[in-house]
């Protein structure tokens, strides 16, 4: 594909994910879910691919998370 024709070219979506409430007293899999989605810290925010696998991680956890799509 020849990047001057500017056809064709899809805009990858990503995911802005902040964590926002702690997991002290959540149940375990919510805790790992959280490390595995890259949040470590109350109040950090990372940026993840928008996958199905992504999005069902944020689907268990999203009364702990929010969430906003950004451009790639």
């Amino acid at each position: 594909m020849n990047p001057r024709d500017g056809g064709g070219e899809s805009v990858a979506k990503r995911l802005r994910i902040t964590y926002r409430r702690s997991v002290i007293g959540r149940p375990e899999d919510q805790k790992k879910t959280i490390r595995s989605l890259g949040l470590r810290k109350l109040n950090s925010t990372v940026e993840q691919p928008d996958t199905p696998t992504i999005r069902g991680m944020i689907a268990k956890v999203r009364h702990l998370v929010d969430v906003e799509e950004v451009d790639a």
